[in-house]
Parts: C-alpha cells; sequence; structure tokens
C-alpha cells in the first residue's frame, strides 16, 4: 500500500509548472532546429530562429517562454491500491499546486484565469482553476501531466461530427487554413478519432502530450491505419505553405499526433487542438517518497543560434515616424522599432471604444501613436517588464475602424493575421499593422526598455502601459494599402512546394 501524502502533490505541480514555463521539452527544441535547417522562406527562418533564441534564453533566466503562461490542464492517474494523507480534496492539492507556481516570486507567472466568463470576467488572480481529468488505473502510484495551455493556440481547437463516409484528411485540409496564424505555428496538432465528442476533443487535448517522433515513423513506414493518417496529414498540411508564423514556409506542423476510440456506428467524431510554439508540458510520477524530481535539461540541447539584421532591415523612430515613412512599408518588411508605443488588448479596448460612444475623451491620446496588443508578465528582479510577446490581433478587429478612425491611431503590433474587416480598415485609413512573433515573449522582452501603466490599471495585465523600446524586432504585415502577408507568403510557398512536388515525381 503507497501513502500519497498532500504535500508532495501541491509541491510536485508547482514545480512541474515552474519548470514547463521555461523549459521547453526538448524533443520540440530539436524538431524546431530541423526545421529551421530545412527552411527556405527567409521570413520563416527569421522566426524560427527567434523562437530557438528565446527558448535558449529562457532556459538560461528561468523566466516563462511566452507571456501567456497558460490554463493549466491536468491528467490524473490513480493507482487503485492508492491510498491518501491529505485532507485536501485531489482537485484542492492540484490547484494549490497552480496557485503556489504562478505566484512564485521569483518567476512569477501570469495570471489569465477569469471567473464568470459570460459576465463579470473577474481574473482570479492566481491561474486558478486547473482543467483536471481522472483516471482510476491498476497500480500503486499516482501519474501526472501537467500541461500549460496558451488561449491563442487553444481558439483554434475545432470539431466536427463527420459522417462514417467522410475523409478526415480531408476535413483536416479544409480545417487548417482556417485557423490562421493565431495558434503560433510552428507546432503540433492533437487529433482525436472517434469516440463521442467530448472523448475527442479530450484525445485531442492528450495527444499533444506525446514525443515528437514523426521523422522516425517516416523512416520506418507506416504499420497500422493511425500511423498512415499521421504520415498523411502531416505531409499534406505542411504542403499548404502556411509557414512558422503564417509567414509562408516549408513547415506549418512538427508533428501529427492523433488519438482514437470505437465510435458509434452513425458517426465519425474528430477534433483538433494545436499546440504552439510555447509547447509546455511535463510527465511525473509519485510513488510514495516525496515529491517529484524533475531534473533540468542539458543546455547543449539548444542550438547556439543568433539572428542578425542585414542592409534590408529598416529601423523605425517610434517617436518621430511620419505617414510618408509607412507608406514606403511592404508586407514582409523586417522592422526595428524604437521609442515610445502604446499597448491595449481586449479589455483596454472594449473601454475605450464604450468611452468613444459616450462622446468622452480617452485618457490617453493616440494620435500618430503604435499600440502593441499584448499582456505582459510581471517584472523581477531589474526587468523593465517580464515576458511580454504579442497577442492575437483578430480579436481586436471589431474595434479597428473605431480606433483608426477616431483616435487618428497609426499602426497596431500583434501576432497572426488580421480578418477582412480590420484589413479593411487599415486600408481605409492608411494605416499598418506589424507583427511580432508568437513565442518569443522574453527575447521581446528585452527590447523593452521602460514600462509603465498610463490608464486602466485595474485591468491589470490588460491595462494600457506605455513601453520604450528600443530595436524591437517586427514583420509588416498589412500595409497601408491592405495587402497581407499572411495571404502572400502561404500562396507563394504552396506554389513552390508544389513544383518541387512535381519535379521529384
Amino acid at each position: 500500500m503507497t501513502f500519497i501524502r498532500q504535500q508532495d502533490v501541491i509541491q510536485s505541480v508547482a514545480d512541474a509548472l515552474q519548470y514547463i514555463s521555461y523549459y521547453h521539452p526538448p524533443d520540440f527544441i530539436k524538431a524546431v532546429k530541423q526545421a529551421y535547417d530545412r527552411e527556405e522562406s527567409k521570413s520563416a527562418k527569421d522566426a524560427m530562429a527567434q523562437i530557438l533564441i528565446n527558448s535558449r534564453m529562457c532556459a538560461m533566466g528561468h523566466r516563462p517562454i511566452c507571456q501567456d503562461t497558460g490554463i493549466v490542464t491536468v491528467f490524473v492517474k490513480v493507482g487503485m491500491q492508492v491510498q491518501w494523507d491529505a485532507e485536501m480534496s485531489v482537485t484542492e492539492m492540484v490547484n494549490e499546486g497552480v496557485r503556489r507556481a504562478y505566484m512564485h516570486p521569483d518567476n512569477i507567472l501570469r495570471a489569465s484565469i477569469l471567473a464568470d466568463p459570460d459576465g463579470a470576467r473577474t481574473n482570479t488572480g492566481d491561474n486558478t482553476p486547473a482543467v483536471i481529468h481522472y483516471e482510476i488505473v491498476p497500480g500503486d502510484k499516482v501519474e501526472i501531466d501537467v500541461a500549460a495551455k496558451g488561449g491563442g493556440s487553444e481558439a483554434k481547437s475545432k470539431f466536427a461530427m463527420l459522417n462514417p463516409s467522410d475523409s478526415v484528411v480531408d476535413w483536416v485540409l479544409n480545417v487548417v487554413p482556417t485557423m490562421g496564424a493565431g495558434w503560433c505555428p510552428p507546432g503540433i496538432l492533437g487529433i482525436g478519432l472517434g469516440g463521442t465528442a467530448e472523448k475527442a476533443m479530450l484525445m485531442a487535448k492528450e495527444a499533444l502530450l506525446e514525443h515528437i517522433d514523426i521523422q522516425e515513423l517516416q523512416a520506418k513506414g507506416a504499420e497500422n491505419r493511425n500511423e498512415e493518417l499521421r504520415l498523411e496529414i502531416f505531409d499534406k498540411v505542411n504542403a499548404l505553405g502556411i509557414g512558422a508564423q503564417g509567414l509562408g514556409g516549408l513547415t506549418t506542423v512538427l508533428d501529427i499526433k492523433i488519438k482514437d476510440y470505437p465510435s458509434h456506428a452513425a458517426n465519425k467524431a474528430v477534433a483538433i487542438i494545436p499546440n504552439c510554439a510555447a509547447t509546455r508540458h511535463a510527465h511525473f510520477v509519485l510513488d510514495g517518497s516525496g515529491p517529484a524530481q524533475l531534473d533540468p535539461p542539458n543546455l547543449d540541447d539548444w542550438p547556439d543560434i543568433t539572428w542578425e539584421t542585414d542592409e534590408s532591415v529598416r529601423r523605425v523612430n517610434l517617436n518621430t515616424v511620419t505617414q510618408q515613412d509607412i507608406e514606403q512599408w511592404k508586407p514582409g518588411d523586417t522592422l526595428l522599432l524604437s521609442g515610445k508605443m502604446l499597448t491595449g488588448r481586449d479589455a483596454a479596448h472594449k473601454k475605450m471604444t464604450d468611452i468613444l460612444a459616450r462622446g468622452e475623451k480617452l485618457p490617453v491620446d493616440l494620435a500618430g501613436r503604435f499600440i502593441y496588443y499584448v499582456g505582459p508578465v510581471d517584472p523581477i528582479g531589474d526587468e523593465a517588464v517580464g515576458p511580454a510577446g504579442p497577442t492575437t490581433a483578430t480579436r481586436m478587429d471589431k474595434f479597428t475602424r473605431t480606433m483608426l478612425e477616431e483616435t487618428g491611431l497609426m499602426g497596431m503590433v500583434g501576432k497572426a493575421e488580421r480578418g477582412q474587416i480590420g484589413i479593411d480598415a487599415i486600408a481605409d485609413n492608411r494605416a499598418v499593422y506589424l507583427i511580432a512573433v508568437g513565442g518569443a515573449a522574453y527575447l521581446v522582452s528585452k527590447a523593452i526598455t521602460h514600462a509603465e501603466v498610463i490608464a486602466f490599471p485595474e485591468l491589470g495585465m490588460e491595462a494600457i502601459y506605455e513601453f520604450e523600446v528600443n530595436d524591437m524586432p517586427v514583420t509588416v504585415a498589412v500595409d497601408t494599402t491592405g495587402d497581407s502577408v499572411h495571404r502572400i507568403g502561404p500562396e507563394i510557398w504552396q506554389a513552390k512546394i508544389e513544383e518541387k512536388s512535381l519535379k521529384l515525381s
């Protein structure tokens, strides 16, 4: 009989969440490096370089890979012979571990969980509660998987109840382009196939915990239908040319993971959940001997890559930039931003548009300014700000026309593509939209030399800050005419991949 102590569960969950906040799984790093080495698209290669550099910096500095430190998902397998030395329920133990991890003073993690999701949307302050799944299994141990899932990638989850004769491959190829780049590729697609609606979704999430091994599978060949599907979907999704950050390129997915389950004769449930460039998960076992020990990975597992500018890079002073300047920028151009920029995301945009609708004056002047869609991590030590990567810009599309036309805002910085209503507003107002690399939050934060909350402090991480930045790297995504790199890039690379395939056949 094994006795599992309450404190061991709490400590192990807390330690695991801290661990995954700054350590990518080594198999993920290896896969990104292999994709980086193969990549022929300069924009995509630059994005992957930033992801790899950011990852190494986080591993060395013990700071979050991404500013979105995620909603915590936990899978708990409890051995049937386990006894508990505890006063709390297992759910309470797990949530106490989450609370301690996210409030750790040496590595503060962003609290992103809101209670009353269709009402007050009040931040719980400590990132609890976690989403917890339990399974009772034979044995005398407790196995736990913890994952921290960012909102941008979770938002791109898809589900369908197909007819039994429908093609899963065709459905995936139709769905992936609609996911855009908000899930921060390159990453992994978890697919759940069969069962019921909720079972398919759960399997898709569980599949993301598996080891990346697609190249080993390619070498040995498929031995069953699951492996056939993995190989076919992997090749065909990458042939779409979406590429890193949606900029166009050879690698969109690093692996395809599929879990299946018997289903009703009338149904074929299928779900996709993507893992982003901030893939974070860990596995540990409690056997009654104490808290789990998670060994730090070897820093030699991280490639020593540098990201260097060339003569094509434009340096931009945000304090003096003019309309004439931004008219020269084209999709795919790399810029280094210096000067003062504002921040604001969903909640701040809602408050600002409500104020404007009442005919009142905003607490901050946006005329001629750039706004960065970000909710940063709190700083520690001498940091100006904690990790501060971009959030998905499409969520701001419904506010964009109002912000541009009623405030004189000149440009926006976020991640991923804009929707058509956002693009139309940008073109009509001769504004610009720039992107920073999702999954490079700590690297981006090093370009921020000063940060100060100047409006809506009650919104916490969603308050409006003024940042002082020095050489912050961004890419022009939508220019003043409405041309979008997220349309142009994938079209170019899909054609190049098709041409290569024809030459090889």
